[in-house]
């Protein structure tokens, strides 16, 4: 029995967690606690799931054999994790991974230097409609690249982050099917949210950010053939999230890089600075 707590529950994504555990779908996991600096969401989880509220978000550590941190506010991502790296212990961590680059740094050298193995980020890069164009793009169906246009939700005005609060969504599906190379972003407002322009070698890929807008989309150009899909994010799809997470504690290796996780947080930074400044932002890169 693996032993393992929740550190944020004020957003649905703990009780899709939750929920096939108590199921019995997972009876190798056993939830031994939940945190929420929001008092109410704890006291409202261990109603519905029996769950042990923490006093404190460190109150288990040495006591865990993984972690599930998926705080509302991603600013709490790395303050949550802290104190269970030296453990070395592994973690899914939710979007955004952080907010600040500083933070997203941080956490990725205690992960590294202690051995931690990570997962998590947008359920959507794991989608099986993000997954086959990505493969699409790899295999050369689609022929060269020209170009690729993705769609998801923002909420601006977000208590938890504003901007940061969903935004990780648009760039994890774009890095999954058109890779990580991104070289720059250049992004605005619009009447109805944001959009953005992530440049690759030899194409650009358009990013819209709809201001609480009810779907997502990704359009991969190719030289051969243009396709198009709406992705479907259902509750089940979360259990692909628990499922790597057991995997990790089972010894598998982590299926991305360190760097890669960072990623979004730089990707992120840089379009917050091209929305302040109007020009193309650079993307940074990570300074061992």
């Amino acid at each position: 029995m693996f032993k393992i707590a929740i550190l944020g529950c004020e957003n649905s994504h703990a009780k899709s967690f939750l929920a096939p555990i108590r199921d019995g779908l997972y009876p190798e996991l056993e939830v031994v606690g939940v945190y929420s600096n929001e008092p109410e969401a704890a006291a409202a989880i261990h109603e519905e799931f029996g769950v042990h509220v923490m006093e404190r978000y460190d109150e288990l550590v040495g006591q865990l054999d993984g972690l599930i941190v998926t705080a509302r506010h991603g600013d709490n991502h790395y303050r949550y994790a802290k104190p269970y790296l030296a453990s070395g212990i592994p973690m899914f961590i939710d979007k955004p991974f952080t907010c600040l680059e500083e933070d997203g740094e941080a956490l990725m050298r205690e992960a590294k230097a202690n051995g931690v193995k990570l997962c998590g980020g947008s359920i959507c890069a794991l989608l099986p409609e993000t997954q086959a164009l990505a493969a699409a793009v790899k295999d050369g169906t689609v022929g060269a690249l020209r170009g690729g246009a993705v769609s998801c939700p923002i909420y601006m005005d977000s208590p938890y982050g504003g901007f940061f609060f969903y935004a990780q969504h648009l760039v994890d599906i774009m890095t999954a099917v058109f890779g990580e190379d991104v070289r720059a972003i250049r992004a605005e407002r619009t009447e109805g949210g944001v959009h953005l322009t992530a440049r690759y070698d030899g194409y650009c890929v358009s990013g819209t950010y709809g201001e609480a807008q009810p779907f997502y989309s990704i359009s991969v150009y190719g030289e051969k053939a243009t396709d198009t899909k709406c992705l479907n994010i259902t509750a089940e799809c979360f259990r692909r999230e628990v499922d790597d997470l057991l995997e990790l504690l089972h010894g598998a290796e982590m299926t991305k890089s360190y760097e890669s996780f960072l990623l979004p947080v730089y990707l992120l930074n840089a379009t917050v600075r091209s929305l302040e400044s109007g020009a193309w932002e650079s993307v940074h890169t990570f300074s061992k």
